[in-house]
């Protein structure tokens, strides 16, 4: 398998990337610090907004929910948003309120499970935290990152000779009692205090002055290049950081034309999007109306501007692993390395039509690029995205696509060097199309 050097610079700015963004609001962070880097200037949802043709802005919801956008050179009433969408969180395990617990001489962090994660995989790991701290202001709350990035949790196995039915049953983790996280030594000092020192010394404040934290659970092992060939890449988090970086890269490379180019990055897909910051708010129409009024539409020209509009739902798609055959739909074989992948479900699940689906096929021929077609198995429950939330929010025609991969909703998932380069050429011709 011949990998180009522009295939693996590509694959190695995705791994810097989710190196960079452990929780949705380093994410946003990062995104943001892409975009002023290319010349993108940062809006305010509280200040009224005056765009341009061929204006490049974005604007930020919560910390953990960016949208950046080329405004068009034309009126969207007249040529409709072009539009990608991913989001920002992954499923794994966020500390609690009240963390801290002594127990036995040993100090042990409280989490909850956010979405659905391998639990499994998070044991004998070299784990961090990362996420945002609120701390006292002279003006209200500050919102400060924290990224403990060095080994400071753990959730060690139990020895196989107390759980002897561990490679016959599998293993599994009682989600209240056996999943805190041993953090250190009980050194006599209240588990309280321990704790928010530990986050004080990394936000820059006193321990008094934390009134709350967002915190979650990473894995400190980077991204790298692995097989025969290095034409795979392991990382935390690709589901779904690899369709964020595609999307933010075709956007980057956007031309001005005449519809407006919207890439839109969401927190709390992972639970179900029904937030203010997530797919099932108000924050995608709030901004594409916006920029639709800004640019002298009425509400009939809003409605015009939707139904010009088409909407790429991106994230990840299950790729075929041969040690699992059953798992799969036999006609729909989806392999890594193999290029964009168009999901379809009959019951909505994603938001994919045939015309729809043959519209991203197009552009993938368009970019050159090889595409490829996925169903799930009939009898085993499927997934969804943000695709058909957003679809049904704004009544835009959508398409739900994505990038092939393996162990998703694992810690540690793997992908292609290829399919990275060939997603972000997809999505740049569905930006033009």
């Amino acid at each position: 398998m011949e990998i180009s050097p522009q295939s693996r610079e590509q694959a190695q700015a995705l791994l810097d990337f989710i190196d960079s963004g452990p929780s949705p609001w380093h994410v946003v962070a990062a995104a943001s610090d892409l975009l002023r880097g290319d010349g993108f200037g940062e809006l305010r949802e509280d200040e009224r907004w005056e765009l341009m043709p061929g204006g490049r802005h974005f604007v930020v919801r919560g910390g953990s929910s960016l949208i950046a956008f080329v405004v068009g050179s034309e009126p969207p009433e007249a040529a409709g948003f072009r539009l990608v969408g991913a989001h920002t969180d992954s499923p794994g395990l966020r500390v609690k309120p009240r963390a801290a617990q002594a127990v036995d001489g040993l100090l042990r962090i409280g989490v909850e499970v956010y979405g659905g994660p391998i639990l499994a995989t998070f044991a004998d790991r070299d784990l961090a935290l990362a996420g945002r701290v609120a701390v006292r202001g002279t003006a209200g709350p500050e919102m400060r990152l924290v990224h403990i990035d060095q080994p400071l949790l753990r959730l060690p196995n139990l020895a196989i000779h107390m759980n002897r039915e561990v490679n016959e049953s599998g293993l599994k983790f009682n989600k209240q009692t056996e999943l805190p996280l041993l953090l250190g030594a009980d050194g006599g000092l209240p588990p309280g205090d321990v704790f928010r020192g530990l986050l004080a010394d990394r936000a820059g404040t006193s321990p008094e002055e934390i009134l709350g934290w967002e915190l979650a659970v990473c894995d400190t092992q980077r991204g790298a290049f692995w097989g025969a060939n290095a034409e795979f890449v392991a990382a935390s988090r690709l589901d779904n950081l690899g369709s964020c970086h595609a999307g933010l890269s075709a956007l980057l490379a956007a031309r001005v034309e005449g519809a407006t180019k919207v890439c839109a990055l969401f927190d709390h897909e992972e639970v179900g999007s029904e937030s203010a910051v997530g797919a099932g708010g108000s924050f995608v129409a709030d901004v594409l109306n916006r920029i639709a009024v800004t640019r002298g539409a009425d509400g009939e020209g809003w409605r015009c501007a939707l139904a010009r509009s088409f909407f790429v739902s991106a994230d990840m798609a299950h790729a075929w692993h041969p040690n699992f055959p059953a798992a799969y739909e036999p006609a729909h074989r989806v392999a890594v390395n193999g290029g964009p992948v168009i999901k379809s479900n009959a019951n909505q699940r994603y938001a994919t039509g045939a015309d729809s689906a043959a519209r991203f096929a197009m552009c993938c021929e368009r970019a050159g690029v090889p595409h490829q077609h996925y169903a799930h198995r009939t009898d085993l429950g499927c997934g969804s995205t943000i695709g058909p939330i957003v679809a049904a929010r704004l009544g835009v025609s959508s398409v739900d696509v994505g990038s092939p991969m393996w162990a998703m909703h694992s810690l540690r998932e793997s992908a292609g060097v290829l399919d990275h380069g060939w997603m972000i050429a997809a999505l740049d011709a569905a930006f033009s199309g």
